[in-house]
C-alpha cells in the first residue's frame, strides 16, 4: 500500500472555516463533526452527534439557523436562512448530496434527496422523503410520511412502511459515518 506523507501545513487544513457574522457566532456541539472544508457562518447552531460533511456551506447571516441533534448535511449541501425565514433542521434529518435548504423547516426524521432544493417558508413534515432533484416551492407545506417528487415538488403519496425503515436506516448510517469521520480529525 502506498503510503502518502503529509503536506507542511496540513494541521491548519483540517479545521473547518467556522466564522461570526456580526454578534452571532456559531455554536456546534463537541459531538458533531464538521469537515475540514466546511464552512459554518454566523447565527448557527449545531446540535449533537450531527454531521457537516465535506463542502458543505452552513449560513446564518440573516437570521437563526438550526440543525437538529443526530442531523447530517452530505457533500456539498448548502444551508441558508432568509431575513424573513429561519431555518429549522429538526432531529435524525438526512440532506443528500448537493441538496439546497433555504429559509424553510425540515421536521424530525425527513430525508431530502440528492439536488433537491426546498425554498423559503416551506414546512417538510416529520418522516417525509423528498425525492432527488426534487424542487419544494416557496411556502409549500409537506404533510407528515409524504413521498414529494418532481419539479415543482407534489406529494405523491404516503411513504410505505418499508420506505419510513429506509428512511431512519440512511439517517442511522449517517450516525455511524459522523462519528467515524470525527474520530479520523480526533
Amino acid at each position: 500500500m502506498t503510503q502518502f506523507s503529509e503536506p507542511a501545513g496540513a494541521d491548519a487544513a483540517r479545521e473547518p472555516l467556522i466564522l461570526p457574522y456580526g454578534q452571532h457566532r456559531p455554536s456546534v456541539a463537541r459531538s458533531a463533526f464538521v469537515a475540514p472544508n466546511a464552512t459554518i457562518v454566523g447565527d448557527v447552531m449545531v446540535g449533537a452527534g450531527a454531521g457537516i460533511f465535506y463542502g458543505a456551506v452552513v449560513r446564518g447571516d440573516r437570521s437563526p439557523l438550526r440543525i437538529g441533534t443526530n442531523s447530517n448535511l452530505q457533500d456539498n449541501v448548502t444551508v441558508h436562512s432568509d431575513p424573513d425565514h429561519p431555518t429549522t433542521i429538526g432531529e435524525r434529518v438526512s440532506v443528500g448530496h448537493n441538496a439546497v435548504i433555504h429559509g424553510c423547516v425540515l421536521e424530525d426524521d425527513v430525508l431530502v434527496g440528492m439536488n433537491a432544493t426546498v425554498l423559503n417558508g416551506a414546512v417538510v413534515g416529520r418522516g417525509s422523503l423528498i425525492a432527488a432533484g426534487t424542487v419544494v416551492l416557496e411556502g409549500e407545506r409537506i404533510p407528515p410520511g409524504s413521498l414529494v417528487a418532481g419539479v415543482p415538488g407534489k406529494v405523491r403519496r404516503e411513504l410505505s412502511v418499508d420506505e419510513q425503515h429506509a428512511v431512519s436506516r440512511n439517517a442511522q448510517n449517517y450516525i455511524e459515518l459522523s462519528r467515524e469521520h470525527r474520530a479520523m480529525f480526533s
